[in-house]
């Protein structure tokens, strides 16, 4: 069974790694996301619902309601790149005058 979602109003179906929609647009995002290694209907669900997360949508059930897609975890987060440093907290940052350091008052 090709996994249906839906998103801004229309509806795609994702089936044997491809999307189908009659919406333009929405069917070139869709595209961009698409999965070719999706061959079975759990890969397909779990790519639509994906999908249909990445853009706020909604996939539908096997009973054939409409479920509300969580929106997927990040794929680079800051920490991968930039480790961080004990200067750079908050709390280290607070206590600093920032670029106009020579007009706080000293104590």
């Amino acid at each position: 069974m090709p996994a249906r979602i839906r998103i801004y109003g229309k509806e795609a179906t994702f089936t044997q790694g491809h999307w189908s929609c009659e919406d333009d647009s929405l069917l070139a995002m869709l595209e961009a996301l698409a999965d070719p290694r999706a061959n079975t209907e759990e890969q397909e669900q779990l790519h639509a619902l994906y999908a249909a997360g990445r853009f706020g949508g909604a996939v539908a059930t096997a009973e054939g309601d409409w479920k509300t897609a969580p929106h997927p975890e990040a794929e680079i987060k800051l920490e991968d790149f930039a480790p961080a440093t004990p200067r750079s907290t908050p709390e280290s940052l607070a206590n600093k005058a920032g670029w106009l350091g020579f007009l706080k008052r000293k104590k």
